[in-house]
């Protein structure tokens, strides 16, 4: 069976990206009133993951990272026993505030909240990390309460603009394949697992130069080809009881591969064979 990726993908309505805009506001508003004194709706924040990447469907989870101030670094690493955990717990309560009756809580690097209508948000505190002159390195560090606590680094405006800038080169081609991954996975395989990070660097790394046709351009390919390059790029990839190594677009961190494996083969088998 073969589902061959479809061109012009448009998955997240006008009215859903409302609710989801609404929603950012609030919580970027209640982070900044408790850590800066600032009334700011959309200041220190972004959205970041699949949202971010421009990667996301309807199924989506809503990533947003929120730019603490560098003080509060200083303040939470002092802190003897998990001042990671800490500072989840505070976000947690400055979200609380907005949203009382949502479900709102810290889990492992992120606050997680869970609205009446199921939609989903993860909120990650971050630190942007600053070099010996002052200026920013691009890179943010990020609280993992798990082992006890610790800092970890992720680079999503790197990843952010090497994304939409192969998507421009690919003439759409990249955002509409790892939709559809994403459509396929929750549509046949929601009971497994398969991160959106790992979709985005498996078709950022697989797809080469492919890109569709520009408008009256004959199609170069056969009906197809694309996604058994794809395939044959997983096969040629993935050693006998090793994942595939990828890492993510721009910021070419590693990505852990490892519980994906499984989903990503089904998808991929879904897709080209």
């Amino acid at each position: 069976m073969s589902c061959l990726v479809p061109k012009n993908y448009s998955i997240i309505s006008i009215a859903t990206r409302s609710i989801i805009s609404k929603r950012y506001k609030t919580v970027t508003k209640a982070i900044n009133r408790e850590f800066r004194g600032s009334e700011s709706e959309t200041e220190n924040s972004w959205y970041v993951g699949s949202y971010g990447r421009g990667t996301a469907v309807n199924t989506s989870d809503i990533d947003i990272l929120v730019e603490l101030p560098l003080n509060e670094y200083n303040r939470y690493e002092s802190v003897v026993g998990n001042g990671q955990s800490r500072l989840l717990q505070a976000i947690r309560d400055a979200i609380k505030i907005p949203y009382p009756c949502s479900d709102v809580r810290a889990d492992g690097q992120v606050v997680k909240i869970t609205f009446s209508d199921d939609m989903k948000f993860e909120i990650l505190p971050a630190f942007e990390n600053v070099d010996l002159h002052g200026q920013g390195a691009g890179t943010y560090r990020y609280p993992d309460t798990n082992m006890g606590g610790n800092w970890c680094s992720t680079n999503p405006k790197a990843e952010q603009k090497a994304m939409k800038q192969k998507n421009i080169s690919s003439n759409g081609l990249l955002y509409d394949t790892c939709k559809h991954f994403r459509c396929i996975r929750d549509k046949y395989y929601s009971s497994y697992h398969l991160s959106g990070i790992v979709i985005d660097s498996f078709i950022y790394a697989a797809m080469g130069n492919w890109r569709w046709p520009i408008d009256c351009e004959l199609p170069l390919a056969a009906r197809g080809d694309y996604e058994r390059v794809l395939c044959d790029y997983l096969k040629q990839n993935t050693m006998l009881l090793f994942p595939i190594c990828l890492t993510a677009p721009g910021s070419m961190q590693p990505v852990d591969t490892s519980s994906s494996m499984e989903c990503l083969n089904k998808v991929m088998s879904y897709i080209a064979e």
